[in-house]
């Protein structure tokens, strides 16, 4: 299955960047790296998150590349990663 990153997600993976590039630039690229591997995830096992508690919805899922959580929403044509957020953030008001 195809998987879209929303720009909402690309620029929250580049404030992820960022913000670990402030003491680690290599470290940085590796938590990035981690995250989109993820997407290689989803591409083979759409299903493969748990469903946002929060959120309640089956279409809306979660994996986890601690300490971030990339929230997704499954469509029968696609994988779109809507959030990629530290998991202390809660997720309660992400998905409208």
């Amino acid at each position: 299955m195809i998987v879209v990153w929303t720009e909402t997600a690309v620029e929250h993976l580049a404030g992820i960047r960022q913000y670990i590039s402030q003491t680690s630039p290599i470290y940085a690229e590796q938590v990035v790296g981690r995250i989109l591997d993820r997407g290689k995830q989803l591409e083979a096992f759409p299903e493969s998150g748990r469903m946002v508690p929060e959120v309640g919805r089956p279409e809306i899922r979660e994996v986890i590349e601690a300490p971030y959580r990339v929230i997704y929403r499954v469509t029968p044509q696609r994988v779109e990663v809507v959030f990629v957020v530290h998991a202390r953030r809660a997720g309660i008001g992400l998905m409208p």
